[in-house]
């Protein structure tokens, strides 16, 4: 019989998805004859956006929009869960901290749980638990624990996505010398944006380095792209001469890239499933949690540079220096 495991995730970006992606391919592949469900309170991006990365996984739809984020869930949860003909799970994986969530996630029916919250007071078997700066390491360890295995992770090969792809991405950048940046955030509630004047300005100082500037912005950031292309006619927006529009397409064209600059974004994470250098700046947001695991990486944190939340703190010099 399958091990059922259900992955909880209260964030609902494209970058918490991809952030999830070792863990569900570790699990898959220590855990004989697993079968992964996913609970999010927001979109379910792999069957959406980030399908074309082909990740093994069910979306477990129990008819309520924002799951754990309101009281009253606590009452509905496990009524609509029995519906789906699912007598319980094997191991429930809660990958948020807040009481509420958890206390609502706990009223599911599941021979082991795991979850940070309290210092792990609610996981199932009392044991040494640690946390460590790698979430996705940290996570396998401790489940690792509960379980009594070893769970090796296991990062995203590229190559499981569609080679029509990398065809596409050497056509629209068929050069060397490209310099990617990732400018824009989805999270509209904390400020993490680095000045547009910014990046234009770094962009300019690159060119006279021989460098082409490649900007990832969605088609429907008009003013912004049309400001860029006034005042760096040089930089290109492949997205605008394409007929995909999809994350898959961006990963694979990060694999033309020499570099690529980012703020705390879902482009950053997308960017990084291609081990190539990166410069990812952050401010309000934690770096230790959400950058990316990779040697490669030269992380800015304004908290830790200039002792404020405030990424504007972070100067060109800060980021010219690294190219």
């Amino acid at each position: 019989m399958k091990k059922k495991i259900l992955i909880y995730n209260s964030g609902g970006g494209i970058g918490d998805s991809v952030q999830l992606l070792p863990l569900i391919l570790s699990l898959n592949s220590s855990i004989d004859s697993s079968e992964i469900y996913y609970l999010g309170a927001h979109d379910f991006h792999f069957n959406g956006k980030l399908k074309e990365y082909k990740i093994k996984i069910k979306h477990l739809d129990i008819g309520i929009q924002y799951f754990g984020f309101r009281w009253w869930h606590l009452i509905k949860a496990r009524k609509m869960f029995s519906s789906l003909g699912i007598k319980k799970f094997d191991l429930i994986i809660d990958l948020q901290s807040k009481i509420r969530n958890t206390l609502i996630l706990k009223t599911l029916p599941a021979d082991n749980f795991y979850s940070t919250t309290y210092n792990f007071l609610f996981c199932s078997k009392r044991t040494n638990y640690t946390f460590e700066n790698d979430l996705t390491q940290n996570t396998l360890n401790n489940i690792g624990k509960i379980l009594n295995i070893e769970i090796k992770k296991k990062d995203y090969d590229i190559n499981q996505i569609d080679k029509i792809y990398f065809t596409e991405a050497e056509r629209l950048l068929p050069k060397n010398n490209y310099i990617g940046f990732s400018i824009t955030q989805g999270n509209i509630y904390r400020k993490k944006t680095w000045p547009l004047i910014n990046f234009i300005n770094l962009a300019k100082i690159l060119i006279k380095k021989n460098k082409i500037p490649v900007f990832f912005i969605e088609k429907n950031y008009v003013q912004i792209i049309e400001q860029i292309k006034k005042e760096v006619p040089l930089a290109l927006f492949p997205e605008q001469n394409t007929k995909y529009a999809c994350p898959a397409l961006v990963t694979a064209m990060a694999t033309r890239l020499e570099k690529s600059i980012s703020i705390d974004n879902g482009i950053m994470h997308i960017l990084s499933l291609v081990n190539k250098p990166m410069i990812v700046l952050f401010g309000p947001t934690n770096s230790e949690k959400f950058a990316p695991k990779n040697n490669l990486v030269k992380i800015l944190d304004s908290k830790k540079m200039y002792n404020t939340k405030d990424i504007t703190k972070i100067t060109i010099n800060d980021v010219s220096k690294y190219f």
